[in-house]
Order: C-alpha cells, then structure tokens, then sequence
C-alpha cells in the first residue's frame, strides 16, 4: 500500500472531518452546543459497545435516513 504524503493526509483528514461535520448537520444538530453533541456520543458509544440491538437500531435509523435522501 502507498503512503500518503503529508499533504495528501491532511487533504484526506480534512475530508473525513468536513463529512462527519455534514452528519450533525443531518441529524438536525447545527445549533446545539459542542458539549451537547459530545456528550451524546460518548454516550451513544459507551452505548453501541454494550448493546448489539442498541447498535442494530442506530444504524437501521442511519440507513434510513440516507435512504429518505434519494
């Protein structure tokens, strides 16, 4: 596998972070506080890891929401 210059992981990770930003942007979440949207998913971390049907339902509610997109 190729390593990526230093420009081009920059290039990437910016990429990655405007993406992530456009989720809270889709969830509805564009005004609420930072300490809210951490909050909430550290808490839907600690969620996911311990609960398989929490994380089945998150991403079946996910994958509708893209799906309502097209």
């Amino acid at each position: 596998m190729q390593k990526l210059t230093a420009t081009e992981a920059r290039k990437k990770d910016a990429r990655e972070k405007i993406e992530l930003g456009g989720l809270i942007v889709k969830a509805g979440l564009r005004y609420e506080k930072r300490a809210l949207l951490l909050g909430l998913l550290i808490d839907a971390g600690t969620r996911i890891k311990s609960d398989e049907a929490e994380r089945t339902r998150l991403s079946e509610l996910g994958a509708k929401a893209f799906a309502d997109d097209t």
